[in-house]
């Protein structure tokens, strides 16, 4: 069938052509607003009389610029290289979820013991990614199934184009995870840390798997924060922590439950910042996602709140002694960090908002957001999560040490006086 796009020529807009006087390949008509002028002058120029078929695209007031989707999958508005989707698709910024909380729990058990295992550390990170990896791969594959990533190029199954390889690749990578993490466990002499990290990967599961795929009911962002931040970050923490010392000192300190919760809460905003860009497709497929249900618009108050949230927590933490006094002076310093996190959301949905409410004057249609802009959302979020979770793991590794403690003590009073 043609597509055919009329506007009313009140406003100074010509009429789209027909398929019929365009290539054969062209389907869609793509105009840019900055080609578009509403003036007097306009409403002139445009012939009273009705223009021949074969004249209509010298007249009209925007450029059709048509692709078939189907012919021409590998591009969109904007060429997206190959290079670049394969980037995307192996999302290596996202693995820092898996090096974080390994990290600030170590830092916590160093803490705590003054002993570290390198060793340990290594084995449990290499396990860590491969869970991550499982998590991504097994994540393309079921949303796949529901059609979510029906035009996510970035998606691996798409570029592999077999969903049955992915998933055994995912599931392979499962197995030699927990078999590292289970060696991990009974080498540090504590059963009871495989526990909470079985319970960590069981959220995952749960998360996007079926027959639960609670992502699909908006409860991820839930599900993420205990995953990465009391499961996980308290397993890794009780590793790096030998058998008998957990029998002399009780093992979970307001310290570690503490550092749990933040790195859980800045995994968690990763996620939420993930689903800016593809709110359409997940609302399409009926995935009914925390931005889903209460829209973009209220999703930026949303990262504000939350980040005002996070270091007000982080405040109160160090006043309250939970932390380190090292820690909650060199997360605060991420503070810039976060405030260009909240205003890049904010930005950058101002602008495609309004791109949107204009084209939804012009045509029947409900265009799509800005994603380019909006897909950095969640890696802006990600390096937040990486100078926070850095910086919390510092703090830790210095207040062991009487000497960092002293110059980080002497420095926050000269800061007050």
């Amino acid at each position: 069938m043609a597509s055919f796009c009329s506007l009313n020529p009140v406003l100074g807009l010509g009429f789209c052509p027909s398929i019929s006087s365009l290539n054969r390949k062209d389907r869609f008509c793509h105009f840019s607003p900055k080609e578009i002028k509403f003036s007097v002058s306009n409403v002139r120029e445009i012939p009273r009389i009705r223009p021949k078929l074969s004249q209509r695209h010298r007249w009209a007031s925007f450029e059709c610029k048509g692709k078939n989707s189907d012919i021409n999958d590998g591009q969109d508005r904007k060429d997206i290289s190959q290079a670049t989707l394969i980037w995307r698709a192996i999302k290596l910024p996202m693995y820092s979820v898996a090096l974080v909380p390994l990290t600030v729990g170590s830092a916590a058990a160093y803490l705590q013991t003054g002993q570290f295992s390198v060793g340990r550390y290594l084995a449990l990170l290499t396990s860590s990614i491969l869970i991550i990896t499982w998590l991504n791969l097994s994540n393309d594959v079921y949303d796949f199934d529901t059609g979510a990533d029906k035009n996510k190029k970035e998606s691996v199954v798409n570029i592999l184009g077999s969903r049955t390889a992915t998933l055994v690749a995912a599931n392979l990578l499962l197995g030699f995870g927990l078999l590292g993490l289970i060696w991990a466990a009974v080498e540090a002499g504590n059963i009871r840390s495989i526990l909470l990290l079985l319970c960590a990967v069981m959220c995952g599961y749960m998360y996007q798997c079926p027959p639960f795929r609670l992502s699909y009911q908006g409860l991820g962002e839930p599900l993420c924060f205990v995953a990465f931040g009391p499961f996980a970050t308290t397993a890794f923490y009780l590793m790096q922590m030998s058998s008998r010392e957990l029998c002399y000192r009780h093992p979970l300190t307001s310290t570690i439950l503490s550092a749990s919760v933040l790195v859980g809460y800045t995994t968690t905003l990763i996620l939420f910042c993930s689903h800016f860009h593809q709110v359409e497709g997940d609302r399409a497929v009926g995935k009914f996602s925390p931005l889903v249900r209460v829209g973009q618009k209220a999703g930026s108050e949303v990262v504000n709140i939350a980040l005002v949230t996070l270091y007000s927590l982080l405040f109160i933490l160090g006043i309250g002694n939970a932390l380190p006094l090292a820690s909650t002076i060199l997360c605060a310093l991420t503070l810039p960090m976060g405030i260009f996190t909240v205003d890049y959301v904010k930005k950058n949905y101002n602008v495609s908002d309004r791109v949107v409410q204009f084209l939804k004057l012009l045509i029947d249609a409900c265009a799509p957001q800005d994603n380019e802009k909006m897909f950095m959302a969640k890696y802006y979020s990600v390096r937040l999560h990486v100078l926070f979770g850095v910086a919390l793991a510092a703090g830790l590794v210095i207040a062991r040490s009487e000497i960092g403690y002293y110059y980080i003590s002497r420095y926050a009073r000269c800061a007050f006086l």
